[in-house]
């Protein structure tokens, strides 16, 4: 009795460590981007006990119901093979709405937590004012044009969180010309804070980060394991400028 108690204490950390990686962590990026945007926020997720899927998608080819059918679709399909207990999300600006697209439509039984950076959830002011020229068409695709702040976009028809949700806004801007032009309020340069929340969610902080460079700042990535592990984020932490 004895030995079997020595045992299986021997074994526990490894027990507990087993059923932890079967934790995944689906990563999605932004418009116009790629999963190399997204390498360092994976590698710092591994660090924390996470399997971690980066999923590159084809962000300027289709809307983006398209999109999140294919993308997350088969992204949730390769977790479930993979004996995923919990599958939680972290995305970076359209990444977000291509979980809350999917999330209205599709249901995951195992779904954990999201944590959306920098996402556009009432649309992005800039695209109101240029969304409409050729040139904006031709660089960002028909999902770009989907994500205005009309009550008509994508963004304000899929309505409030239903799932726990954790939102990190920048406020961080080095994109002058659509900061002093088209957005109202402290913003990232690609829309304001306040365009960033939505309705049910969890939890909502601010950083002073600049949109593209989000899903890199060592303050987003510590505030973003700190919400998947406990349902919300460290109030009260100085961020650093990355």
């Amino acid at each position: 009795m004895k030995l079997c108690l020595i045992f299986l204490m021997a074994i526990a950390p490894l027990l507990s460590s087993a059923a932890e990686s079967r934790e995944y962590v689906i990563l999605l990026h932004g418009l116009c981007r790629s999963g190399r945007s997204m390498i360092r926020m994976g590698q710092s997720l591994t660090q924390a006990g996470y399997q971690v899927l980066n999923m590159e998608y084809p962000s300027r080819s289709a809307t983006i119901d398209k999109l999140s059918d294919d993308a997350i679709g088969r992204a949730v399909a390769d977790c479930e093979k993979q004996g995923a207990v919990k599958i939680n999300f972290v995305t970076h600006s359209m990444g977000g709405i291509l979980v809350r697209s999917y999330l209205s439509r599709h249901t995951i039984p195992n779904l954990g937590r999201v944590v959306m950076l920098g996402p556009p959830n009432q649309g992005s002011e800039v695209v109101d004012r240029i969304g409409s020229t050729w040139w904006f068409r031709l660089i960002n695709g028909p999902a770009g044009n989907e994500l205005g702040t009309g009550p008509d976009s994508v963004p304000n028809k899929l309505g409030p969180a239903n799932f726990c949700a954790g939102i990190i806004a920048g406020d961080r801007s080095i994109n002058w010309i659509n900061s002093w032009l088209f957005i109202k309020g402290p913003n990232d340069g690609k829309l304001s804070v306040e365009k960033t929340k939505l309705a049910g969610m969890t939890d909502h902080i601010v950083i002073h980060s600049t949109h593209p460079l989000l899903m890199r700042n060592r303050t987003v990535i510590k505030q973003t394991v700190h919400f998947l592990k406990t349902g919300s984020f460290e109030k009260g932490q100085k961020a650093v400028v990355t």
